[in-house]
């Protein structure tokens, strides 16, 4: 019988297991600390976001900044319709709320860790606590996964100790020489110490639209200014993108905000044109437009340099055009980031040049497989971690697990 050792005790760490246990090998899972599936506790407020309604792997692959073109191969082995169905078949219900994500219908992440220690358990897997591995060593036939108390003999080794936020936490994939692509942070929120836009903190924009000064990197969707700068889904998602090129900028960039995305900077213009021209006698400051938060609309016209008591017959074409840009291309100035120490993502980790998509196989050392976030591999917000995750944890576990090997 096959003997598999597998490092790290995430989602993607059972999701191989009970994969490579079902083909019928002995497995055995080595967890660090006292508890697993930790992340998939936390994850989503308490809810866990099991994946997303992007049914289309054309789609799928295009919301990951990186590892899209890798994960193609791999998504059309087990995709989100999998996905949904192993779970609904293990008795786990799930809904899609309107913006595409897929929770447990309980609303609780236990659903998912019931699930996923009762299919561990069925399988018979081993569950080792408080058991970090210090070090596998490659030996004639097969590895030796050392740890303070023992060391296990295994004839494969599935690794899926997810990120790290330094390069050192990968030291042991180094050992084998691997190559680590140096991790940073993905998904954060950005800072704004100086701006006055963080007394407007609580407002929240359905639809906005961001770009990064000097470079290509946009996003929209729903915006929230926060008490150390701008949130929501639009920042993470442009985060996520933006990761490596607000890295080399020290996070210190300027960010265009649209507040209004579906609108141009010439309906914008024009819709003032005529409101000017409709309400000559109303005072600009205390009659909100484009269905803006009033202390945004507020806060947007001081910015404008237009005073309170000012009516719309007062103001001039300059006024109006410096309104519009403030409405259409409002600068931010970005001093920093605040990442989500819980629920922390890294680009970076395992090259996956190193990595064969279709068998989650190393190229450079046969019978070593990755899973999950310790491969340079990360989604924006919204399930597309955990199902990156039950993609290449199930590849993992049954490539891992078969007896001839090409």
């Amino acid at each position: 019988m096959l003997k598999i050792a597998i490092v790290g005790g995430g989602a993607a760490g059972f999701f191989s297991a009970i994969h490579a246990a079902a083909s019928g090998a002995q497995v055995v899972i080595f967890e660090k600390g006292s508890k697993v599936l930790t992340k998939v506790k936390i994850s989503g407020g308490g809810r866990c976001n099991v994946t997303h309604a992007a049914f289309e792997n054309s789609h799928l692959v295009k919301q990951y900044p990186r590892g899209g073109r890798f994960l193609k191969k791999s998504f059309q082995q087990f995709s989100v319709k999998d996905t949904i169905a192993w779970y609904e078949d293990r008795g786990v219900q799930l809904k899609t709320e309107e913006d595409g994500r897929i929770f447990p219908t309980s609303d609780l992440s236990q659903s998912i860790i019931d699930a996923l220690r009762r299919e561990v358990n069925k399988q018979g897997v081993e569950v080792k606590l408080s058991s970090p591995v210090t070090n596998i060593e490659r030996m004639e036939g097969g590895f030796c996964i050392k740890t303070k108390n023992e060391h296990f003999l295994a004839d494969r080794v599935i690794i899926t100790t997810g990120g790290h936020p330094k390069k050192e936490g990968f030291r042991m994939l180094e050992n084998l020489n691997h190559p680590i692509v140096s991790p940073i942070p993905s998904l954060f929120t950005f800072n704004s110490p100086k701006s006055d836009l963080r007394k407007l903190a609580g407002i929240s924009l359905p639809n906005a639209h961001l770009k990064l000064e000097g470079s290509k990197l946009a996003y929209q969707g729903p915006l929230l200014i926060t008490h150390w700068g701008v949130s929501g889904p639009a920042v993470l998602k442009l985060s996520a993108f933006g990761a490596r090129w607000l890295n080399e900028k020290e996070y210190k960039a300027n960010v265009q905000i649209r507040w209004v995305a579906d609108l141009t900077e010439n309906e914008i213009r024009q819709h003032l044109l005529e409101y000017k021209n409709g309400h000559p006698k109303k005072k600009i400051k205390t009659n909100p437009l484009f269905e803006l938060p009033k202390r945004l609309w507020e806060h947007l016209v001081d910015s404008a340099e237009i005073t309170a008591e000012k009516m719309w017959m007062d103001i001039n074409k300059k006024q109006i055009n410096k309104l519009e840009q403030q409405i259409f291309c409002y600068i931010l100035h970005v001093d920093g980031k605040t990442t989500f120490k819980e629920e922390f993502v890294t680009a970076g980790g395992v090259d996956l040049k190193s990595v064969n998509p279709q068998t989650m196989e190393s190229k450079l050392v046969p019978h070593i497989y990755f899973a999950g976030e310790v491969l340079d591999i990360d989604g924006i917000t919204g399930g597309f971690n955990f199902q990156a995750a039950w993609t290449t944890g199930y590849i993992a576990g049954v490539s891992a697990s078969k007896k001839e090997f090409k």
